[in-house]
């Protein structure tokens, strides 16, 4: 994907977080974050905006603590994050394609920029998902495309980290279809993290998961449950996706 189509992403999923948490209310319990209420849902993911911002704004080159979030509620903390949120599009739109500064996942893409575009077009859009879930409304739609990115950056991305939990004591192997947009994932799982293939290896696998590109977004991400007629072999792997995947 395009960096412009990143951004564009990331502006309309940030302007719709904000109008689902303003209709839920801030008090509202948010079921996919166990203990969290729209308001930490919005200090959070303000905060975070806050943070890709500076580096890629202050041109930052070593990891920094996210920015705490302010005591605000109802009105004030909505303008706060809308501000930020404001902030980082107008700051990833306007900065240099070259520009320099840190990124953390070992699959990053080809720029800094790219990389900072992607990574908060996905986290706005994983937790907007998270304010429909406290409203009690269905998931807003995703462009095929864009849900099979957010896959791609979450298998190949965040669970080849060292820090991801999804491991097994002996090799099981999960394959990923997106049956839609064609994309296939192969996830070779061990007591190590775990190690993506692009495609179809030819290889028999212990799980298969099938689905449309936006389910498997919202499956893997663990905004929905890993389960039903596309999930097909060893279950336990399922399950232990659900268990173990959250970042």
């Amino acid at each position: 994907m395009e960096i412009t189509e990143y951004l564009k992403t990331l502006a309309r999923e940030g302007e719709l977080l904000a109008e689902v948490a303003e209709r839920a209310g801030t008090d509202a319990f948010v079921p996919s974050c166990p203990g969290w209420h729209v308001t930490d849902l919005l200090r959070h993911t303000g905060a975070v905006h806050r943070w890709a911002a500076g580096y890629v704004g202050e041109r930052q080159l070593e990891p920094t603590g996210f920015p705490e979030a302010p005591e605000l509620v109802g009105g004030e903390l909505l303008a706060w994050f809308r501000e930020g949120h404001a902030d980082l599009v107008r700051t990833l739109t306007e900065a240099p394609a070259d520009v320099q500064c840190w990124t953390f996942l070992p699959t990053a893409p080809p720029s800094p920029l790219a990389f900072w575009a992607r990574r908060q077009a996905h986290e706005t859009t994983v937790h907007r998902m998270d304010a429909e879930g406290a409203l009690g409304a269905a998931f807003s739609p995703l462009a095929p495309e864009f849900a099979e990115d957010g896959v791609d950056e979450l298998l190949t991305g965040f669970h080849a980290r060292p820090r991801s939990r999804v491991r097994t004591p002996e090799p099981r192997t999960m394959r990923i279809r997106a049956a839609d947009t064609g994309a296939v994932w192969t996830v070779h799982l061990s007591p190590a993290p775990a190690r993506t293939v692009l495609g179809d290896t030819g290889d028999p696998v212990d799980c298969e998961v099938t689905g449309e590109a936006a389910w498997l977004y919202a499956a893997l991400w663990n905004r929905l449950p890993l389960a039903g007629p596309g999930v097909t072999g060893d279950l336990s792997l399922a399950a232990l996706w659900a268990e173990t995947a959250g970042i």
